[in-house]
C-alpha cells in the first residue's frame, strides 16, 4: 500500500490518509460569514471523495479582518451553530476538519466590514482606503481575536485550528519585512517580527489546551522586494517547533507577487508541480515537525515520492479538488491519471459573481454534452 493511504496522527487527530483539502475561499458562506447548505454541501463532498483533512476557508477572527465577500467567518457565537452543523455532516463522512483563522490586516475590504482595517505598518502607495497602524494594545486584542475563535471552533466540533500566517495577510504581513516596517518590539529582526505570530499560538494552547491539534500556514518565501525570505521562515519554523505547533503547511507568495503567487497557472507537466518543494525540503532538513506540502501539486506520482523522499508528510491541494472533490477516492480505486484541473484559476470567477467557486471548464463540458 501507498505511504499515502497510511493512517497517521497529528497530535491527537487521527487521519485515514495522507490527503489534505488546503482553505481556500469558496465564496459561499452568507453576508455575515455564517454557513451556508451551498458550503456544507461542498465539504461533505470532499469527505465523501476521502479526503483525509479538510481545511475550511480562511475564516476572519474579526469583522475587521473579512477579505472578500461570501466568506466564512469565526468571529461571533452566533456563528458556532451553523460551524457546529457542518463538522457533524463532515465527521458523518469520514473526514476530520479543521478551522482557519484568518485576519486579512492591510488586505482587508472596509467597505464590506465597514470598519476601518488595520495594519502593521502603513505604506505609501498601499491601499487606496484608509487603514489604521496597530498599536500595542491593539496587537493584543488581535491575539485575543485569534484566541476566541479558537475557542468558537473547538466549541463548533472542529478536531484542530490551522493559523493562517500565509500569503500576505496580517500574520504573514508581521513576518515579512516589506510589510512589517515598526520600529517596536514587533519590528525588525525576525525574532521581533515573529512575535504576534507566536504571541497567537501561544494564546490559542492555553485556550484549547495541550492536546488538541494547532497546525499553521505559512511562507516559504514572499516572492516580493524585501519580503520574507527562506532564511527567515526557516527561523519562524523553529520557533514554532518551541512553541509547540503540531504541523506546518508550507506555501509561498503573496496576492502581490504575480506569476510567484501562491495560485500559479498552467500547471501542465510533472516539472511544474509542487513549486514550493525546495523550501520544502530545506525545512524537513532544519524543523522536526511534521510538514504539510501544497502548492501545484497535481500528480499521483510526484505526490508519491514527495513522501517517500522524506520532502513532506503530507500533501495538500485545493484547486484540483473544485473540479474534482472525489480525486482521492479515484487515486485509492487505482485510477492514477493525473488530476483533472487545469490551473486556470477560472474557478475564482464564479465566486466573485456571488455564485460560489466551481470548475467553469467542467460545467461548460457539461453543457455542451447536454
Amino acid at each position: 500500500m501507498s505511504k499515502l493511504f497510511e493512517k497517521s496522527t497529528i497530535n491527537a487527530m487521527a487521519l485515514r490518509n495522507r490527503f489534505v483539502r488546503s482553505a481556500t475561499w469558496e465564496g459561499m458562506a452568507g453576508e455575515d460569514g455564517g454557513v451556508t447548505p451551498k458550503l456544507t454541501d461542498l465539504m461533505v463532498k470532499l469527505a465523501k471523495g476521502s479526503v483525509g483533512m479538510l481545511i475550511t476557508s480562511h475564516a476572519y477572527v474579526r469583522k475587521d479582518g473579512q477579505a472578500g465577500p461570501w466568506q466564512l467567518g469565526i468571529y461571533s457565537d452566533t456563528l458556532i451553530d451553523g460551524l457546529k452543523e457542518m463538522t457533524r455532516s463532515i465527521h458523518e463522512n469520514g473526514s476530520k476538519v479543521v478551522a482557519q483563522l484568518a485576519h486579512a490586516g492591510y488586505l482587508a475590504s472596509g467597505k464590506l466590514s465597514g470598519e476601518t482595517p488595520v495594519a502593521m505598518s502603513l505604506l505609501d502607495g498601499q491601499g487606496k482606503s484608509p487603514r489604521n497602524e496597530l498599536t500595542a494594545s491593539g496587537i493584543q486584542k488581535i491575539v485575543e481575536a485569534f484566541g476566541q475563535a479558537g475557542r468558537r471552533a473547538k466549541e463548533a466540533g472542529f478536531d484542530g485550528v490551522q493559523i493562517h500566517a500565509a500569503h500576505g495577510y496580517l500574520l504573514s504581513q508581521s513576518l515579512s519585512p516589506a510589510f512589517n516596517r515598526r520600529r517596536d518590539g514587533f519590528g525588525g529582526p525576525i525574532a521581533n517580527r515573529a512575535r504576534l505570530l507566536l504571541e497567537v499560538l501561544k494564546r490559542l494552547r492555553a485556550e484549547l489546551g495541550n492536546d488538541y491539534p494547532i497546525l499553521v500556514k505559512m511562507n516559504s518565501q514572499d516572492f516580493v522586494e524585501d519580503g520574507l525570505s527562506l532564511e527567515d521562515a526557516l527561523q519562524v519554523g523553529a520557533m514554532l517547533h518551541e512553541g509547540g505547533i503540531d504541523a506546518i503547511e508550507l506555501s509561498g507568495g503573496t496576492l502581490l507577487s504575480g506569476n510567484l503567487g501562491p495560485s500559479r497557472a498552467k500547471i501542465s507537466s510533472e516539472e511544474k508541480e509542487a513549486y514550493f518543494k525546495e523550501g520544502a525540503r530545506a525545512f524537513k532538513e532544519k524543523v522536526p515537525v511534521p510538514l504539510i506540502l501544497v502548492g501545484g501539486l497535481r500528480s499521483f506520482r510526484v505526490a508519491e515520492s514527495l513522501v517517500n523522499e522524506g520532502i513532506s508528510d503530507y500533501i495538500s491541494m485545493s484547486r484540483p479538488f473544485i473540479r474534482e472533490p472525489d480525486l482521492i477516492k479515484r487515486w485509492e480505486s487505482g485510477d492514477l491519471r493525473r488530476a483533472r484541473c487545469v490551473s486556470d484559476n477560472q474557478c475564482f470567477g464564479p465566486g466573485r459573481d456571488g455564485e460560489g467557486i466551481y470548475c467553469v471548464v467542467e460545467r461548460k463540458a457539461g453543457k455542451e454534452a447536454k
